[in-house]
């Protein structure tokens, strides 16, 4: 009897073990109308091949000895150069077929942040914030100011054609197409046509880490909306709205319709929510997505907390998302 109670207790211990599983990584790729029935093999195996790449970069650094905030630059970097991804290579077009790209990185042990938006030049926006962080005394720059600071902080700059793909290109043909039918004969009849439901805003990417200090970071990039005008910045770039970090709690990397992150600054309640009311990640995590929700808008998170906890909730069909625990094995999801 005493041996079948010693057995039991063994395997409640171990059961225990699995389900305190510790994270270190938790990277995202954007959320939206992901369905299975619109996804061929090659291009999911694609996504789940770049989103793989970008956890073991980020891991291979951590497992080194390198700080969480080189793990998530480096992750988001690898997504910013797949066009595959809203984000650097893959940025979208807006309504005058430029790409604007945003970033912001933020340091969970100092809460030292760093933000660009508005470039068009910079390869890789994601080292042009942290070096705003790093090199300057500033948290954003914006635009040309952006451009120049990156330049004479010694950052690869491109020609803007760089960053144009066929497929946002012809994204933006058909929102405009789109646009033209709204003027013309007016939003009743857009919704008709099913232009209402047109998902032109998703894509960001993101990446927080946990490394061997105990330090949090979190990263997070993009190109925007498709079609979007008059120089419109959405959350990534805006700590505590689309990105946060803070050893205390959790680090945070947000995708979805910015405008609805920025009014309810969720990377920062989600926090918030940890620290004064002792959430869980996940509890927290589920708790602001609802808020955006509640409001009208849609989207996703990652978040992980300073124990290596992790979530990702969203209310949308899909969000590519992947996360690696403290001995290497990776998880990647695409659909709910």
């Amino acid at each position: 009897m005493k041996r079948i109670i010693g057995m039991m207790i063994c395997l409640l211990v171990a059961a225990g073990a699995v389900s305190a599983q510790k994270y270190v990584m938790v990277i995202h790729g954007g959320a939206g109308t992901i369905l299975k029935k619109n996804m061929t093999p090659e291009k999911e195996e694609a996504y789940k091949a770049a989103i793989t790449k970008a956890l073991q970069t980020g891991y291979d650094l951590l497992k080194t000895g390198h700080s969480s905030l080189d793990a998530v630059e480096a992750a988001v970097r690898t997504l910013e150069d797949n066009p595959l991804f809203n984000a650097g290579k893959g940025s979208v077009f807006t309504h005058d077929g430029r790409n604007e790209m945003d970033a912001a990185i933020m340091n969970g042990k100092t809460l030292q942040a760093g933000a660009v938006a508005g470039v068009t030049v910079i390869k890789n926006p994601i080292s042009a914030a942290r070096a705003v962080m790093e090199r300057s005394e500033h948290v954003m720059m914006v635009g040309k100011g952006a451009e120049q600071f990156a330049r004479e902080a010694g950052l690869e700059i491109v020609d803007p054609h760089y960053f144009w793909t066929p497929e946002r290109w012809d994204a933006l043909q058909q929102a405009l197409k789109e646009d033209s039918v709204k003027a013309a004969q007016g939003h009743a009849m857009a919704e008709k046509l099913g232009i209402q439901n047109r998902d032109n805003k998703f894509g960001t990417v993101g990446a927080v880490a946990l490394d061997k200090d105990g330090n949090l970071a979190a990263a997070t990039s993009t190109g925007g909306m498709t079609d979007k005008k008059y120089g419109r910045v959405g959350d990534s770039p805006i700590i505590g709205a689309g990105t946060y970090a803070n050893n205390k709690t959790v680090a945070v990397s947000c995708t979805g319709w910015g405008e609805f992150y920025i009014r309810n600054v969720v990377a920062y309640d989600l926090s918030a929510q940890m620290e004064y009311k002792g959430a869980s990640v996940k509890d927290a995590g589920k708790a602001v997505i609802s808020k955006v929700g509640a409001l009208g808008g849609d989207g996703g998170l990652i978040a992980l907390d300073k124990n290596g906890n992790m979530a990702m909730p969203f209310n949308t069909e899909g969000m590519y998302r992947g996360a690696i625990t403290q001995d290497g094995k990776i998880e990647v999801y695409i659909y709910k």
